[in-house]
């Protein structure tokens, strides 16, 4: 899944090498066996990152971009809601610049998809997300986070 404006569409590459090398490590690493960590794929260039956490309700987090790089968000087990919303009508909150975190008020119109478990979703730094929201009951959930350099 690609979620991006058609103004941004041709903008970036998503097939290139930095992209095609974060889809393989994807592909071919035991990432249920791997612990909490991160794991360089290509350098600086493409970073993963595993997580587990426990779903909570979306009111309780924050819209949220980065500017130095792509997320592509990969549930490796559980299930979430993801909200998706565009950066440029959002309101900054907060900017963590050493993270390459921004986060932002809540908008008054915003989106999500359901990732289940194999699901991923490209975003680029011109889409605001909001990770980690319950979809139903809480759940345990072990995701993927590759950050691929812009």
């Amino acid at each position: 899944m690609l979620f991006a404006n058609s103004s941004i569409a041709e903008k970036y590459d998503y097939l290139e090498d930095k992209f095609q090398a974060a889809y393989k490590w994807l592909r071919e690493t035991d990432i249920k066996a791997l612990p909490v960590g991160s794991y360089p794929v290509m350098g600086d260039t493409v970073i993963a990152n595993i997580q587990e956490y426990t779903t909570f309700p979306a009111e309780q987090g924050s819209f949220e971009t980065h500017e130095k790089y792509f997320d592509i968000q990969y549930v490796v087990t559980g299930r979430e809601q993801f909200g998706v919303c565009k950066r440029d009508i959002l309101k900054e909150k907060e900017r963590i610049e050493e993270n390459d975190l921004i986060f932002y008020e809540e908008p008054e119109f915003s989106g999500y998809v359901i990732l289940e478990e194999g699901d991923l979703i490209v975003v680029a730094p011109e889409d605001a997300h909001k990770p980690r929201c319950v979809a139903g009951e809480p759940c345990a959930v072990k995701k993927v986070v590759v950050k691929v350099a812009v």
